[in-house]
């Protein structure tokens, strides 16, 4: 069993070498584990502060690509490295290291695909009463989208079993940690969650700019979680909603028709017509979306399916070129 720890990075030299010194080499259940880095098109030293610090892999984009695209990098990597069980964590140390054995321990015993890390937000100083709400708000959101019960979505500190990742693919470009657990929970994947400590603040996030635009940005994920994941009952929510004020607005006018006043509300039903012909179409909407996300989910079966064919071949052919 071979455990790969990865860290995506991006301009980290400063806190690196604090989140590596404190990286287990040895963990139970695993014959072997390794350290991989991405390096986001840092313009810093981290790099070679990694390959100092007895980094085993070191992935680089040319340029920055963003959280999201980092993580997925990473998982490919591991994969074609041959991990077992993936671990994700942080370059700025956020996440206990000694918490890594508990978190990979229901992926190990064979009672989950994937772990989430669940941190202490409200004993958190340092996080914003907005950043807890929106915590909060994102959480609830993951949960309702993909049924499942994890207590701290946006947290990064994860293990993910070979399976898993093979099976994830992110579509939004700005973090990855809502649309995975979304994913997991639509394709029947055990997903749970295990109570661990942070450390002390290192640096400000760099997620997090500002509140205002870290409200907005959430917004906009969440938005593109249920348009993308629950396309039907968006969209269908929204029609129905705009038939229903057009039927009410519709009952108005005929019940001053029958009272002989209709002439003075012609605009009423105008207006009716209007909005329960777009509720109409928004619904209509809603049943092309989802077979849109019937075709998407074909799509990442086949996927899944070449990706594991060639992790399969690979095997083999390391097999056999270590049997002669």
């Amino acid at each position: 069993m071979k455990l790969i720890i990865q860290i995506p990075c991006y301009n980290e030299a400063e806190t690196l070498a604090i989140a590596l010194g404190v990286l287990p080499r040895q963990v139970e259940g695993f014959d072997s584990v390794e350290w991989l880095i991405i390096d986001d098109g840092s313009q810093d030293d981290t790099a070679r502060i990694a390959r100092e610090h007895g980094v085993d892999h070191v992935v680089r984009h040319v340029g920055n690509q963003g959280l999201a695209r980092a993580f997925m990098t990473g998982l490919d990597a591991c994969l074609q490295l041959g991990a077992d069980v993936i671990v994700n964590t942080d370059a700025d140390n956020q996440y206990c290291a000694d918490d890594i054995p508990a978190l990979v321990h229901p992926i190990v015993e064979h009672s989950a695909d994937i772990v989430i890390g669940a941190r202490p937000i409200q004993d958190i100083e340092h996080f914003s009463l907005a950043k807890k709400l929106l915590q909060k708000l994102g959480s609830w959101v993951v949960r309702i989208a993909s049924k499942t019960e994890i207590p701290d979505a946006p947290s990064g500190f994860r293990a993910i079993s070979r399976a898993a990742a093979q099976r994830l693919m992110v579509f939004n470009d700005y973090t990855y940690t809502l649309e995975t657990i979304i994913q997991a929970g639509q394709k029947n994947m055990a997903i749970v969650s295990v109570p661990i400590r942070v450390n002390e603040d290192l640096r400000p996030s760099r997620l997090v700019k500002s509140i205002p635009s870290y409200i907005k940005r959430s917004i906009v994920t969440i938005v593109r979680i249920f348009v993308i994941y629950r396309p039907f009952r968006f969209f269908g929510t929204i029609g129905a909603f705009l038939f229903a004020i057009g039927v009410v607005i519709g009952l108005r006018f005929l019940v001053h028709y029958l009272d002989g006043n209709g002439d003075g509300h012609i605009q009423s039903l105008i207006l009716a017509s209007l909005m329960m012909g777009m509720g109409f179409q928004t619904i209509l909407i809603a049943f092309v979306a989802d077979l849109l996300a019937a075709n998407r989910k074909l799509m990442e079966d086949v996927r899944y399916s070449l990706r594991f064919r060639v992790a399969h071949e690979s095997t083999k052919n390391v097999d056999i070129s270590n049997a002669g």
